[in-house]
């Protein structure tokens, strides 16, 4: 036990707080059990640390642990949950629970039997938390998900500026005195580009050069680890997404030909259509459905995008422009709205806006007409009328 209460200590003296994520103010701290969600690498343990850090005086009262700690290998959350209660803790924080067998049973026994213990979960395979989830803790919990750094917060943790959070309509409705303001302090095309290839997850601060070969090593397992443990699908399929996810990278944004990727997985509709439905369960890709087409596994989607920018070019130096645009927009948007494939242009939102994705030369043929449309044009600084700057986007959270 001491072996855990060291590791702790040490990790949150080492954990900063300068710079905090988006979602740190947006959790309700006092919920009896909180489950944090998100992809591999983009911040939960260092969120749930500086929570700790600055919310506890007395440290004690906290305790911070990873089920992947040996420690667990013949000891068990419920022996931890009773010797930290017994002896004066309030919380417990419980990271990479997925690492951990049947933990949803052993966490669900705790909040049962501990009325007043708190506990914050977290674990990077969204897969498997979303099974649990489901099965388990459904009406026990409050999750959250944390996505990948905006291209706000980046620029935040580049030291570049601090620059204060908009709504979808602050920038539809007064996008040109917006990015004024912006880029008379900041360059942010240059920044945009290093943030489109590697700038959505935390830790490409401490890889540096290598931030690709670790992207592909989250990647690798998710497709030969996780998908394999939650999905019931054919063992060859689950290799042939990696050959889906470099079709998506080297095309223009893809309009959805079922008949064709069956021949080329060699796999039945159903197959596919349950491997597509992972995989953007687990944040890889992204779907877009129709509106009137409703969504479900078994419903073809108009479209599949990247779940981020940093995934494509992880996988092809040569990203598709038009698919990288598209890609970018829609993960900024994603955490707050809900995006559709429209009839005429690339993305609806909130059934309310109409957007055209381009370069700074698009016009507004293709939406000619429309009521609430708008051009999204990119390596442009400042836009004007109906036509907006795609950075600016990267302000939504």
């Amino acid at each position: 036990m001491d072996r855990l209460y060291k590791a702790f200590g040490r990790l949150l003296a080492d954990t900063d707080t300068n710079f905090t994520r988006y979602l740190y103010d947006k959790i309700n701290w006092d919920n009896r059990l909180i489950v944090i969600k998100g992809a591999k690498g983009v911040g939960k343990t260092t969120l749930i640390l500086q929570h700790i850090k600055q919310t506890f005086p007395n440290a004690e009262r906290a305790l911070y642990v990873s089920l992947d700690h040996l420690w667990f290998a013949n000891h068990t959350i419920l022996e931890l949950a009773e010797h930290h209660y017994t002896h004066g803790g309030t919380h417990l924080f419980l990271d990479e629970v997925h690492k951990y067998k049947d933990w949803q049973r052993e966490v669900k026994n705790i909040y049962d039997s501990y009325p007043q213990l708190h506990l914050v979960v977290t674990g990077s395979s969204m897969l498997k938390l979303e099974e649990s989830l489901v099965a388990d803790l459904s009406r026990r919990h409050r999750a959250y998900t944390l996505e990948g750094l905006s291209f706000r917060e980046y620029l935040q943790l580049e030291g570049v500026a601090k620059l204060p959070v908009l709504s979808i309509e602050t920038i539809l409705g007064n996008h040109f005195m917006e990015a004024s303001q912006i880029t008379a302090k900041v360059k942010v095309l240059h920044h945009f580009e290093k943030y489109i290839e590697a700038g959505y997850y935390p830790f490409y601060r401490e890889e540096g050069d290598g931030f690709a070969d670790r992207l592909q090593q989250v990647i690798d397992n998710i497709i030969t680890s996780e998908i394999p443990s939650v999905g019931n699908i054919e063992f060859d399929s689950v290799y042939k997404a990696k050959q889906l996810l470099a079709v998506l990278a080297e095309s223009k944004p893809y309009t959805l030909n079922i008949s064709a990727l069956c021949s080329t997985l060699q796999s039945s509709r159903n197959n596919v259509l349950k491997l597509i439905d992972l995989i953007d369960k687990a944040a890889l890709i992204r779907r877009l459905y129709s509106k009137i087409g409703g969504m479900n596994m078994l419903t073809k989607p108009e479209k599949i995008l990247f779940y981020n920018t940093n995934l494509m070019y992880c996988l092809t130096p040569q990203a598709e422009a038009g698919t990288m645009r598209e890609t970018y927009l829609a993960s900024q948007l994603g955490p707050a709205h809900q995006l559709y494939m429209p009839e005429q242009g690339d993305l609806v939102v909130d059934d309310k806006w109409l957007f055209e994705v381009g370069g700074k030369r698009k016009g507004f043929s293709q939406i000619k007409g429309v009521e609430s449309s708008y051009v999204v044009s990119d390596d442009m600084e400042i836009g004007h009328g109906n036509k907006i700057p795609l950075w600016l986007f990267g302000m939504l959270y």
